[in-house]
């Protein structure tokens, strides 16, 4: 009996000794953080390296991924790199009364560990059915035609700011990093009818893109050849009103020279004027007083003789 007792008595004090061995220090890794329990109660936390605490069960250490992002896949489950739709997540219905495949990724962090592991009694399952209420809010108020084509990037952005608020307001120490929207599908049994109008989306608005495009290109164009055309018609206007001034001035000479000597000028005129309009012509000039003639020989550009 006495052995007996002393063998049970070495096994506890070898069971001891290991709890102690095995129970008193811990390992922190360089993405990890830990928080020390004592008695079930909170009351330190330790980032990388080894650290002692007191043997179990008078403390105990939770050590989390703190500082490692990770990812949430909702509607989807990518195993093997197959991935395979989860129906009763992704299947869900628009703002039009449509059905509608809709499946997103979540990147997530946690953000204060004693929050996550006290606030809530499953803050993963918390972050899931947060996720749910986030995507199935806004589609709930967005058309299908809007959510199959254009509205990705507008859907994705209002399911963040959805469920970082829910997460907030339930203070589960998880940070939201990013949503990424995946998919969003029309039921397979019109998917191809969808399909025809995505492609024609996909159409106009290239023939948008091309549009301005070529209207980039043109005004720049249209408007050199409009400056050209008013520097072209103000140089104009210029030359026709310099020409008009040289002519005024030309007037005004002459009728100075003819308010002068009337005769001579008059007779100067007569003469160019029938130069300009008989060139080389001979004209013979009869005086019938005097019985004598003038021969006055036109010579083009050149003034005549008496």
């Amino acid at each position: 009996m006495r052995l007996i007792r002393r063998a049970l008595l070495g096994l506890l004090l070898t069971a001891l000794a290991a709890n102690l061995a095995l129970t008193t220090w811990f390992r922190v890794e360089e993405h990890e953080s830990a928080l020390v329990l004592t008695m079930g109660r909170a009351t330190r936390q330790v980032d990388k390296g080894v650290h002692t605490k007191l043997p179990w069960p008078l403390e105990t250490a939770v050590v989390l991924p703190t500082k490692q992002t990770q990812e949430l896949q909702f509607g989807f489950r990518e195993q093997n790199g197959r991935v395979q739709m989860v129906e009763d997540e992704a299947l869900m219905i628009t703002g039009d009364e449509n059905l509608v495949w809709a499946d997103l990724l979540v990147e997530w962090r946690i953000q204060d560990i004693e929050k996550y592991l006290f606030a809530v009694d499953d803050p993963d399952r918390l972050l899931r059915n947060a996720t749910a209420a986030a995507l199935r809010s806004v589609m709930g108020t967005t058309g299908l035609d809007f959510a199959i084509t254009t509205g990705k990037f507008e859907i994705q952005e209002e399911v963040e700011r959805q469920l970082v608020e829910l997460m907030d307001s339930y203070g589960a120490g998880i940070m939201i990093i990013d949503v990424k929207l995946q998919d969003v599908e029309p039921p397979q049994q019109v998917s191809a009818e969808f399909k025809a109008v995505t492609d024609a989306r996909e159409a106009q608005q290239t023939k948008i893109n091309e549009a301005g495009k070529y209207e980039a290109e043109r005004i720049p164009a249209a408007r050199a050849e409009a400056q050209k055309l008013l520097e072209q018609a103000e140089a104009n206007k210029q030359a026709r009103i310099n020409q008009a001034l040289a002519e005024v001035a030309q007037y005004k000479a002459i009728y100075e020279a003819y308010k002068a000597n009337p005769d001579v000028t008059r007779e100067r005129l007569l003469l160019e004027t029938l130069e300009q309009i008989l060139p080389g012509a001979d004209i013979v000039i009869v005086d019938s007083s005097e019985g004598t003639v003038k021969y006055l020989p036109i010579v083009p550009g050149g003034g005549g003789s008496q």
